[in-house]
């Protein structure tokens, strides 16, 4: 089994829990009581074969004499149908979801999964077999039963299958002959008081329902309408809607190369990427995960009384994230180490002040919000400007996070810049004009020492770091937050060096210099996606509309990505799905799309 772990699985989920299905309908990976809890479907991570009695972490539904498969969403939701055939023409149908539906004037969304198997051709012979993990896969969870449950521990977390399945068959997991839709809840250790049949099909209308009306408040682009719902859909399943937070990927460890240690637990909120998040969802017109993770942010700023800002932090706004390596689980294809936690929470990132900044000035403006921005919020917002403004010139780990080198660099200005220049823009519309006036001329400062300092005369491009000579795909940023003007010749230099230097067929490399772990291998999607943006502000949008069919083409079968790209085969590679990669899709296509108006 070990040599055929790819990463063509789905997601599912409610923004409380969620998993990942690979096309033969195998769950192969959920964490609980969190997403960023101790997985008790933890497959994607070892190498035994799943026919080993041993191997454990994964929920299957096995056809006997199984021939082919075919795996969808149901359209504009996060609900799995997967078809699996046999030799004898028998077929299956298995639906996989997470309830999310509003109940009592709140969303239902229970840390539970519910399949819903049944025959759809002639007599299927399936065996179920249900192995949830302990203890990072140290251990098989311990299991009591009744009548109609079976109750799993794993840890702190107990789960209860309720099911119109023989409790025996599975118990055993022995095969037996599929004659009758089967409904499998494996959810809360509490007692399921409805018929668990009918109960599963009102959930599952109740969360088509809720799917597909929130779909119906995006405003999509007119072309690649499909790809964006998918990005968008599975954006959401990466927030936690309890407390906000916006997690980086559902996964850890998924290495970045093949055998190339880079294998890192993204199961937090970096306030990087969740800016990214926001800021992509709101070009679809999105608030209901602006508003919690503002709270999220509103909250950490509280924290720390307007000092150091984390780079990372957990769900629950845990500032401790120690590293440690799960010894149980060999890895993903056996490339170890499984890491838990992550070292980055230690890091200086001087560009988080620039991130959180932009995402609460543009609540300043949107009038949609149930909680307007106040004056208590523009004076946290200072204090994030006066921390960026302090540190725009110091060495940081960057945004790349280098474990043992420190530099002063040239995005981390860039976006401290770009706090002081919102902060600015937001005093503006407030009317306090002493203040707007304060921080434009921080801002320029800033800008005219970035200028000074970041252009290396002699390379003719921008550097990654002050004095520095090294290229660095985020540059390519300058453009997105309009830091400098496409026109502008230093810019146009910078994107030839890069196109000379980082992209590779129509992928980009972030950097190619080698680091703590020696050059990179492969792309990073994120990377080739600013390429498409820069492109299009540049102008050249014939090309930008190439390289970007080209990415839609590696996505995996049911449209997601994950965060880097092998050039010479297309293969995903990197923690998945990766909402880097998914941010980076919706907003090509918002700037390339064809204008509304040629539909008509």
């Amino acid at each position: 089994m070990a040599q055929h772990r790819n990463l063509d699985l789905a997601a599912i989920g409610n923004c409380s829990v969620s998993a990942l299905i690979d096309r033969n309908g195998h769950y192969l990976w959920a964490c609980l009581p969190r997403m960023d809890g101790d997985p008790v479907f933890c497959a994607l991570l070892d190498d035994r074969p799943a026919e080993d009695p041993n191997a454990t972490g994964f929920f299957a539904v096995d056809l006997e004499g199984a021939t082919g498969n075919s795996q969808q969403y149901l359209r504009n939701t996060a609900i799995l149908r997967t078809e699996l055939h046999d030799e004898h023409g028998g077929v299956v149908e298995i639906i996989d979801f997470c309830p999310r539906f509003s109940q009592f004037g709140r969303t239902y969304r229970p840390q539970a999964f519910v399949r819903i198997v049944r025959p759809v051709a002639d007599t299927p012979r399936i065996r179920v077999r249900l192995r949830p993990a302990s203890d990072w896969g140290a251990s098989v969870a311990s299991r009591t039963y009744g009548s109609n449950h079976i109750r799993y521990l794993n840890g702190a977390t107990t789960m209860r299958l309720t099911t119109n399945a023989p409790i025996t068959y599975i118990l055993d997991e022995t095969p037996f002959d599929l004659e009758e839709e089967l409904v499998f809840f494996l959810g809360p250790d509490e007692p399921f008081r409805d018929e668990v049949r009918a109960k599963a099909h009102v959930m599952l209308d109740a969360t088509i329902g809720k799917w597909r009306g929130w779909v119906r408040q995006l405003a999509v682009p007119l072309e690649w309408q499909d790809a964006v719902i998918r990005a968008a859909i599975t954006l959401k399943l990466c927030q936690s809607e309890e407390t906000g937070a916006l997690l980086a990927a559902m996964t850890t460890s998924i290495p970045e190369a093949a055998n190339s240690g880079r294998n890192w637990d993204y199961r937090y909120c970096w306030l990087r990427d969740a800016y990214y998040v926001v800021q992509a969802l709101n070009r679809l017109g999105v608030v209901d995960t602006l508003e919690p993770y503002l709270a999220y942010l509103r909250n950490l700023v509280t924290d720390v009384q307007g000092g150091h800002l984390q780079p990372v932090y957990g769900i629950g706004r845990e500032a401790r994230l120690t590293e440690r390596i799960a010894e149980a689980l060999p890895g993903y294809r056996g490339m170890g180490p499984v890491r838990v936690g992550n070292q980055a929470h230690e890091h200086l990132q001087h560009d988080v002040y620039g991130q959180v900044a932009m995402s609460m000035a543009q609540a300043f403006f949107d009038e949609r919000l149930l909680r307007p921005m106040n004056e208590a919020d523009f004076a946290m917002l200072e204090r994030i400007a006066e921390r960026a403004d302090r540190l725009h010139d110091q060495p940081d780990a960057g945004l790349w996070e280098f474990r043992t080198m420190a530099r002063v660099h040239t995005y981390s200005a860039m976006m401290c810049w770009a706090a002081c220049d919102r902060v600015a823009k937001v005093a503006a519309h407030l009317g306090h004009t002493e203040r707007a006036e304060h921080w434009r001329s921080r801002a320029g400062a800033i800008r005219e020492t970035i200028l000074e300092h970041a252009w290396n005369e002699e390379a003719g491009h921008f550097a990654g770091s002050f004095g520095g000579a090294e290229l660095d795909a985020s540059l390519l940023q300058m453009l997105d937050v309009r830091f400098i003007e496409p026109d502008d010749p230093r810019m146009k230099a910078t994107i030839a060096a890069i196109e000379r230097d980082l992209v590779r067929d129509g992928h980009v490399m972030r950097y190619v210099d080698p680091d703590d772990f020696g050059a990179p291998e492969n792309a990073f999607n994120i990377c080739t996606f600013w390429y498409i943006e820069a492109l299009a502000i540049s102008g050249r949008r014939d090309e930008a509309r190439e390289v970007f069919e080209q990415m839609l083409a590696w996505r995996n079968h049911v449209g997601l990505l994950s965060e880097d790209t092998a050039i010479a085969t297309g293969e995903a590679w990197g923690n998945f799905p990766q909402t880097y990669s998914l941010v980076g899709l919706i907003n090509a296509a918002v700037m390339l799309s064809k204008p509304w108006s040629e539909a008509r």
